[in-house]
């Protein structure tokens, strides 16, 4: 039921008379056209209305604007059809439905609202506590045993500068190309054949580098020749007439 000050509201106006909620049955009906009615007459009537009562009720006011913007949508879309695209192309039809769809979804509220409030009053005795109660055993926080001796030594350490970082370790030293060049000649005049891998065998990564660089630059001034038996197997390094003479037999052959 809607409260009193709208439900017993009396409108006398040019095309209806009579209470405010037959009004609303009358449009929901369709068996009144919403431009007929005056609405700044029923705004008028229902403040007259709060201004006999001593007391300004708000649950009714609610209500009242609701339905009276609705009333306006409703007549707004009757007296311009053509903009009824721009308004959401609803029909006065659909706008009557999406008005009782308002007064309901309004008294769902409404309940919703009441509901609320009786279990506010159910549980007004009742307090809840968000933190612990005062009676509960408090934890008892205790340091280990300190040494002031080791407290000192470890202040001291913190307040000694830290050493000079060295990036000696760092430093990349690379040899001469030339003394693995003079290395592999010497090397090369005591033996005919020797394996790579085993010559450098123990030196750095660097030194392995500089090393088979100078072996290409031995093979480039074709002092040597190179062979291997597959990928990644040991590289034999032999003098370039080994090389002629082993490439004449495979020739011969």
């Amino acid at each position: 039921m809607l409260p009193t000050p709208v439900r017993d509201l009396e409108l006398e106006l040019d095309a209806f008379e009579g209470p405010f909620d037959l009004l609303l049955t009358l449009l929901l009906k369709e068996e009144l056209e919403p431009r007929e009615i005056d609405i700044a007459a029923i705004v008028v009537a229902f403040v007259e209305r709060l201004a006999e009562r001593d007391e300004l009720d708000l649950e009714a006011c609610g209500e009242f604007l609701v339905l009276v913007s609705a009333l306006l949508e409703i007549k707004a879309r009757a007296l311009f059809p053509d903009e009824d695209a721009e308004l959401g192309e609803l029909e006065p039809e659909e706008a009557a439905e999406e008005l009782a769809r308002r007064l309901a979804e309004y008294r769902r509220m409404k309940e919703a609202a009441a509901w609320l409030l009786e279990r506010l009053a159910g549980e007004r005795d009742r307090y809840f506590r968000i933190g612990p109660a005062p009676l509960a055993p408090r934890p008892e926080r205790r340091l280990a045993a300190q040494d002031p001796a080791r407290l000192g030594a470890a202040l001291r350490a913190l307040a000694a500068p830290p050493p000079a970082v060295s990036l000696g370790h760092m430093a990349l030293r690379f040899p001469p190309v030339s003394q693995f060049v003079e290395r592999f000649r010497a090397l090369l005049g005591r033996r005919r054949v020797f394996d790579f891998d085993t010559e450098v065998e123990g030196l750095s990564r660097v030194e392995q580098a500089v090393a088979l660089l100078a072996l290409l630059e031995l093979r480039k001034a074709g002092e040597i020749g190179l062979s291997q038996a597959q990928p990644f197997a040991p590289i034999r390094v032999s003098r370039a007439d080994s090389e002629r003479i082993a490439e004449w037999t495979a020739r011969s052959a």
